[in-house]
């Protein structure tokens, strides 16, 4: 990564529908260059692909709620078995594997609170694995991309 992939980068995370000329033209570079640059970064990885910010209120899902889950025994595969099966449920909207107290963190979008309870009742709590879990409801958030980084060359 050097100062023209960084910049690219962080364009395209404050807009990633800007065409290939409009972001050479922000970035002061060619459109060939853009373009040969924009596809060496997503062939490394680096963008990993783009995405629709989606309104989860405006869809139906008014509740959203992060919940910390203690599982055991603690073994690669009770891991990846709980992580898959959290993600095959429709509410989850990611997971996360944790140290520390907790092991996993899972964001879960409802359309009411009573679906929370029946899919925390229903599906995590019947779960072998799970010892324990904790729930916080999300209020409101605001969220920020990582628009700065330290080049890698």
């Amino acid at each position: 990564m050097d100062e023209v992939d960084s910049a690219i980068v962080r364009e395209l995370q404050a807009n990633a529908r800007l065409s290939n000329r409009e972001l050479a033209a922000r970035i002061g570079i060619a459109p060939s260059s853009c373009h040969v640059r924009t596809r060496a970064l997503r062939d490394r990885g680096v963008l990993a692909g783009f995405h629709a910010e989606v309104d989860l209120a405006k869809v139906g899902l008014a509740v959203q709620a992060l919940v910390a889950f203690q599982v055991r025994p603690l073994s690669r595969q009770v891991i990846q078995n709980f992580q898959a099966f959290a993600l095959s449920l429709p509410p989850v909207r990611a997971v996360y594997v944790l140290t520390g107290n907790d092991d996993f963190l899972i964001h879960i979008a409802v359309p009411e609170l009573p679906a929370l309870h029946a899919l925390l009742m229903d599906h995590f709590s019947k779960r072998k694995e799970v010892i324990g879990f904790r729930t916080s409801v999300i209020y409101d958030y605001a969220s920020q991309p990582l628009l700065s980084f330290p080049a890698t060359e």
